[in-house]
């Protein structure tokens, strides 16, 4: 075998290098790469949070630039196809990162569509039926898709007439929250079709899906409110305790005072019997005062 041939068959095995893929940041237009000269120049609210930006008016993009500069920031192309462009003037480390918090939430708070299954035979019971009925409903008023499936066993494929029937009853039955994708089809000894929710449907989920957001959202606000006039609170009451320790305090330094005059008049009067007790009995003290 040649050495050239050795060397292909290699880097044929070698495939993608080791490691985690990497991504390719895409930078939108900013400062002089910006080709308009025209341009309505927003900046954040003073508001904070999701608040929509001010506009400051239209000016050359030399202006736009300067003023970023003065600033400190950059100026993000953030419109190319507004009349005129709308540029934004913003850190871009901070455009960065608020740009993919929004994504996040999206993320999080979108969930997306599910698929699911009902599986059934061309022999079923009226009960199982209704069941099988009532989970499409559930599945479908959650804004999900459904596939139907009436399963054949061995020789019962060549029933499908009443498998067909099946679905078709199902359809109808349904047809008040869903529609049908399309004609049954036969997938070897499956035979199936896609319903999907009705639009009016779907607008009522999202309807209470925003509405759930609204109210999620005014409690956070009403929350940050209280915690506010907590944090207000404690001021005022560290205020009025202080002057209540310091009134404790004072009343606890009289009465201290007063204990120490009592006990200093005791020990006088004890110092005093003590001095006559040895008075009397010194006799050289007896002698001198006789």
């Amino acid at each position: 075998m040649s050495t050239k041939s050795s060397l292909s068959m290699v880097q044929q095995k070698r495939g993608r290098p080791k490691g985690p893929v990497r991504t390719v940041e895409i930078r939108p237009t900013m400062n002089n790469d910006i080709e308009f000269d025209e341009l309505r120049v927003v900046v954040p609210s003073s508001m904070g949070g999701n608040a929509k930006d001010e506009s400051i008016g239209i000016m050359s993009k030399a202006e736009a630039i300067s003023k970023a500069r003065e600033f400190g920031v950059d100026l993000i192309l953030i419109n190319e196809h507004g009349d005129p462009p709308v540029c934004k003037i913003m850190d871009y480390s901070k455009f960065r990162y608020m740009k993919e918090k929004l994504l996040k939430e999206k993320k999080k708070g979108s969930k997306g569509t599910e698929v699911k299954e009902v599986k059934m035979s061309y022999k079923i019971d009226v009960h199982d039926y209704e069941v099988r009925k009532r989970s499409i409903e559930k599945f479908a008023t959650q804004g999900n898709r459904v596939k139907c499936s009436v399963i054949f066993k061995g020789r019962e494929i060549q029933h499908d007439a009443l498998g067909l029937d099946l679905l078709d009853r199902l359809a109808k039955e349904l047809s008040h929250i869903c529609v049908t994708e399309g004609k049954p089809k036969r997938d070897g000894k499956t035979l199936g079709f896609w319903l999907t929710p009705r639009p009016e449907v779907l607008k009522k989920i999202n309807e209470k899906k925003r509405a759930e957001e609204r109210a999620a959202k005014k409690k956070r606000q009403e929350g940050m409110e209280s915690k506010q006039n907590d944090k207000m609170s404690p001021t005022a009451d560290a205020g009025d305790d202080s002057e209540s320790e310091e009134e404790d305090e004072d009343e606890e330094e009289t009465d201290e005072d007063l204990e120490y005059d009592e006990d200093d008049d005791v020990e006088d009067i004890d110092d005093d019997a003590a001095m006559d007790a040895l008075v009397k009995k010194d006799d050289a003290t007896n002698n001198l005062f006789a």
